[in-house]
């Protein structure tokens, strides 16, 4: 039997060698062995017909399709957002003018960059370079049911609305919504209860104003059921490099995390019907 542990793969050829040469990929695919395996030119090409709005429309299917046999789905869902390395270095320290010699902000002439919707931010005293990854997983079974890249920068709060409405793929309504305290305010909060969500977001200290007693046990409630949407991002990052961007355009990267999103999906969905 073939070990059922397979490793990333970081690249199309390496897919069209994985297929010549492991029986379950060929089976998955509905080949024999004596039929060729697609050249890795045709991988790409394939991927590339696919837009961002058609991916999403695939998880959501394969999502109500786990439904349909019996998995609840987005009743609670967790929200939370990472960082990712740029697929490019950062501008160098040497000036490179573009082509139409634009200037920034400050009248300087703008530096040559790869990866030009990157940008900075800083997290724990450390400066990053790269994308955000926003994310809201199921509390039940840890399935992803959004994902949205934005440049580093981009702020993780005003994106629950749009994970939250990026999770409503069975006709369930969503119940509970948890966050951290990274979403706390007045604005997540009052679209939460005109929704008729509960709210799960931390609460956050005020100045002047420290946390109650209960306040505190709260967020400690709410951090044991958001974990989920971490260890979503603890997997990925393991398994298939989710740390580091594989392209330099914002929407290629969209589209290969809603990819990795559906794969995500198939292996977490076979092992709970597998074990139910």
């Amino acid at each position: 039997m073939e070990n059922s542990n397979v490793s990333c793969i970081d690249s199309d050829p390496e897919l069209e060698t994985q297929i010549n040469d492991r029986i379950s990929f060929k089976k998955f695919l509905g080949l024999s062995l004596d039929d060729p395996t697609p050249d890795h030119s045709t991988f790409s090409r394939f991927r590339g017909r696919f837009s961002k709005e058609t991916m999403r429309l695939v998880n959501s299917e394969l999502l109500n399709q786990f439904a349909a046999k019996g998995l609840t789905i987005n009743e609670g869902i967790a929200i939370d957002a990472r960082l990712i390395k740029s697929a490019s270095h950062p501008l160098k320290k040497e000036k490179r003018e573009t082509p139409a010699g634009n200037l920034d902000k400050n009248g300087n002439a703008l530096k040559f960059s790869r990866d030009l919707e990157s940008d900075w931010t800083v997290k724990n005293d450390v400066p990053h370079f790269g994308l955000k990854e926003h994310a809201a997983v199921d509390t039940n079974y840890g399935f992803v049911l959004a994902t949205e890249i934005t440049p580093a920068s981009h702020h993780d709060s005003p994106y629950l609305p749009l994970c939250v409405a990026g999770s409503c793929h069975t006709k369930n309504p969503i119940k509970n919504v948890y966050a951290d305290k990274g979403y706390f305010g007045k604005y997540n909060q009052d679209f939460l209860h005109l929704n008729k969500i509960a709210d799960g977001i931390m609460t956050k200290a005020t100045r002047g104003t420290e946390l109650t007693p209960f306040e505190k046990d709260r967020n400690k409630a709410i951090s044991k059921i958001r974990y989920k949407v971490e260890q979503y991002f603890g997997l990925s990052h393991l398994h298939n490099n989710a740390f580091r961007a594989r392209f330099t355009r914002l929407i290629k990267n969209a589209i290969d995390t809603l990819f990795r999103q559906m794969a995500f999906n198939l292996l977490r969905g076979t092992k709970v019907l597998k074990t139910a």
